[in-house]
């Protein structure tokens, strides 16, 4: 699987084709790891922030990411695979709801070592040009993965 996370920085549309017909519990098994990690690499930022500003202890910083990430997310998650799906009905493409799914979900585990060190970044540099250069970093991976993922499972009718 680490393998295949780090393919998917240059062959997304190799891995998505190899992970295409992936049982919908093993989606949310990659939903549910995408999401641990994205909690874990929030916890340096949150530590950082509570040790400026200690009236917010991290305990709260991080209960309040808890139910975000672990909790919102996921179904947040479920619905924009889902409208992804719908919306495909409106173009010539046709994207199944699984398929929708599996490239979502993978696009959010994929690009997992950029939240990492984004995270690292947030809690031992804080904000600034470094933190804005990460996050962009995450955040065009994750498009091109996702869009990657989509043109590789949507069929042409």
């Amino acid at each position: 699987m680490v393998l295949r996370v780090i393919e998917s920085w240059w062959a997304p549309r190799r891995v998505v084709r190899s992970l295409s017909g992936m049982p919908d519990r093993v989606l949310l098994v990659v939903l549910m790891l995408a999401m641990l990690i994205s909690l874990i690499a929030q916890a340096p930022g949150h530590a950082r922030a509570a040790a400026l500003d200690p009236s917010v202890p991290l305990e709260a910083r991080i209960g309040g990411a808890v139910m975000g990430t672990i909790f919102m997310m996921p179904l947040l998650a479920y619905g924009v695979a889902a409208l992804t799906s719908v919306l495909a009905r409106l173009t010539r493409w046709r994207l199944d709801p699984l398929d929708a799914r599996l490239a979502l979900f993978w696009a959010l585990l994929a690009v997992s070592p950029a939240m990492l060190l984004s995270g690292m970044v947030a809690g031992l540099i804080g904000p600034g040009p470094a933190l804005t250069l990460t996050q962009t970093v995450a955040g065009v991976a994750f498009l091109f993965i996702w869009a990657a993922g989509i043109s590789t499972l949507a069929r042409r009718i």
